[in-house]
């Protein structure tokens, strides 16, 4: 990210429709922003957005301005807020995650506080249910990109890990991230 430039988070959702996505990238196109980061999904029969985009703060503030229309217009609800640069205060180590298990509840909220205990920052997750191959059973992925503090004994934290897994029955993968 260019630090010459202002950030603007924007989280929209609606109806899912065919070109929702072009409409609402030329509001950003137009304004003079660019788009630097995103996620986008049909979840439900709905379309969710999440961008960050940047631009010289007139540019931010033309786009701002266009939002509520453009919001009313495309059938989304929408949030912005300003944002900055992101400043890491400590090294971190990108590590990759993944957990297949039978369908439950609680299992996100279970390995996020297993993070959390050790001071591991979830960047980005995803998740999924689906019928297992043969059998049907309602399963449940989980893809998570977390950094985990330069400080931390990496042997400890994947036995650790590992254990938590074996004592919950989830399947798992720990390893460094390649991208």
């Amino acid at each position: 990210m260019q630090s010459s430039n202002d950030y603007l988070v924007i989280t929209a959702a609606g109806e899912d429709q065919v070109g929702l996505v072009e409409r609402f990238s030329s509001k950003i196109v137009e304004s003079g922003c660019n788009l630097e980061q995103s996620r986008m999904s049909v979840l439900g029969g709905q379309f969710a957005i999440l961008v960050l985009v940047s631009g010289p703060w007139h540019a931010l503030s033309k786009l701002e301005s266009q939002l509520e229309p453009l919001g009313v217009q495309l059938g989304l609800s929408m949030v912005a807020k300003r944002t900055r640069a992101r400043e890491l205060t400590q090294p971190v180590l990108p590590y990759h995650v993944e957990v297949v298990a039978l369908d439950h509840p609680g299992i996100v909220h279970s390995l996020s506080k297993f993070f959390a205990r050790y001071g591991i920052n979830i960047e980005e997750l995803a998740t999924d249910t689906y019928p297992a191959p043969h059998t049907g059973t309602q399963m449940f992925s989980v893809q998570m990109e977390v950094g985990v503090p330069a400080s931390t004994h990496i042997p400890t934290l994947r036995g650790e890990f590992f254990d938590y897994c074996d004592d919950l029955n989830l399947d798992a993968t720990f390893e460094p991230s390649r991208a």
